[in-house]
């Protein structure tokens, strides 16, 4: 990272790169923002002319919360023992495709931490599902090196480790990224995820079995705020007999083809609020993994965009 200046202004810039930083370690936004807010009130903290011996704020505050994340990572594992049901990342929205809602100035938009956040590959639902998967010592190293191409030299101060030890950290961590496959290109993405809409929507049990792998696992996460299922589905068979039973016990549902952190996926409303968020992995043109959030404090981001631009939803 290059270096910034002290004022306030080069210092309240590197917020959208810490933002970024966090979520993929985190896999949360509210914990993401409230992370970047501990790391600023620590820069703030310091002497004025400890601050101005920092000859880069940016790598100083990114080393910061790093070692913030990296605390919250363990203490998150004890934290989801507790949680009911599956654990799932935060989905996230596109704000290109959506309308914010009537009022929403520009400064609502820059004010909303999810719009900051850079949607890429590195945090598709399946890599940060992925990211799960790793120690809190891999997953720093893996994103801080292999997504933002931070030295291991910086990756050693962040891990109280020597940068031999954070590079085979890393490895690790790759391995288990390089175990999932290769990513579907998003228009293949794009025409499954239509032809599982309306397959979904017509309740064609057939169409929907013959678009799922037959070892398909779909994973849903309510936080035991609302109803769901408390365990993985397996299954191909077992999880279009699910979705159908679904879509008939809930009237009034509305499927939306969306972006879900910037691949191909589903959105459900109700009465205009979005209320199930659903991502997809598929392998050889069949779905893999489905992952459902339904929890609303995971949809928070949803609820602020606002509406679709007239023409890209379902009828």
């Amino acid at each position: 990272m290059e270096p910034v200046g002290t004022g306030t202004d080069g210092v309240a810039a590197e917020r959208r790169q810490l933002l970024n930083v966090a979520y993929r370690l985190l896999g949360s936004v509210t914990e993401a923002e409230d992370a970047v807010q501990d790391a600023y009130a620590r820069w703030y903290e310091l002497p004025r002319l400890r601050q101005e011996s920092i000859l880069s704020p940016g790598a100083w505050l990114t080393t910061v919360i790093s070692r913030i994340c990296l605390d919250l990572l363990g203490s998150a594992r004890v934290r989801r023992e507790r949680y009911v049901g599956a654990w799932l990342p935060e989905p996230l929205p596109d704000r290109t495709e959506w309308h914010h809602a009537a009022g929403a100035g520009p400064a609502a938009t820059t004010a909303d931490p999810a719009d900051q956040i850079v949607l890429d590959e590195s945090v598709n639902l399946a890599f940060l599902v992925v990211l799960e998967s790793m120690t809190p010592a891999e997953r720093v190293a893996f994103v801080l090196h292999d997504v933002f191409r931070y030295p291991f030299a910086q990756i050693a101060e962040v891990l109280d480790r020597t940068p031999a030890a954070c590079k085979q950290l890393a490895a690790s961590a790759r391995r288990r990224v390089d175990a999932k496959g290769t990513a579907v290109p998003a228009t293949g993405r794009a025409e499954v995820v239509r032809q599982v809409r309306e397959a979904w929507e017509s309740k064609d049990i057939a169409a929907l079995v013959g678009l799922l792998d037959p070892a398909a696992v779909m994973t849903a996460d309510g936080g035991g705020l609302v109803g769901t299922v408390l365990r993985p589905v397996e299954g191909g068979a077992r999880i279009a007999q699910y979705m159908v039973a679904v879509a008939g016990t809930a009237p009034g549902l509305h499927l939306l083809e969306r972006s879900v952190n910037g691949v191909p996926g589903l959105v459900a409303e109700r009465a205009g609020t979005v209320v199930t968020v659903s991502s997809f992995d598929i392998t050889e043109g069949r779905v893999s993994r489905i992952w459902v959030v339904r929890n609303p404090e995971k949809l928070r981001p949803w609820r602020r965009a606002g509406r679709p631009a007239p023409g890209t939803g379902t009828p």
